[in-house]
């Protein structure tokens, strides 16, 4: 991941949130694997609008995971970068992003290799661990936001 520029926070507070109005699935283009592509903005709106465009289930996965994070951190400070919602702690970084390809919804944990237990999903990048969820996962909600409290007490990735 990249570093943050010198002399910018690590997670930019915008002057003005992001205005988006509701989106469906239909109004916005999806790029490969399905993934919508959404305008980087900062705040709930974006992300809203990103999961509101999800195809099919994955938007009930994206609501719900959504949920789960405002539910742990509910100070958690939100953006849409890269066409992928990120999850962060202002002014310290991200800790989790999101991102939909063609059969799964992938949750990923950017200092990963820190949690207990670690995240399944192995990662090119040494810290990052992945969470995959497909159509009809059961997803343990309880070591999900457990993975959720402990990513967000970690230093963030700054991007």
């Amino acid at each position: 991941m990249a570093s943050k520029a010198p002399g910018k926070p690590a997670v930019a507070k915008p002057d003005k949130p992001n205005a988006a109005a509701p989106v469906r699935s239909g109004e916005v283009p999806l790029l490969s694997g399905g993934n919508p592509q959404i305008a980087k903005g900062y705040g709930d709106a974006p992300v809203q609008a990103y999961i509101a465009a999800m195809p099919g289930w994955k938007s009930d996965v994206g609501r719900r995971l959504d949920a789960l994070i405002e539910r742990a951190v509910p100070d958690v400070y939100k953006a849409v970068k890269w066409n992928s919602p990120l999850y962060g702690i202002e002014g310290e970084g991200w800790f989790l992003g999101i991102h939909v390809f063609t059969k799964y919804v992938k949750v990923a944990f950017f200092r990963g290799s820190s949690l207990n237990p670690v995240p399944p999903g192995q990662s090119k990048q040494k810290e990052v661990r992945y969470l995959d969820i497909r159509e009809g996962d059961a997803l343990d909600e309880e070591q999900f936001v457990g993975w959720i409290r402990q990513a967000s007490r970690l230093p963030g990735e700054r991007m």
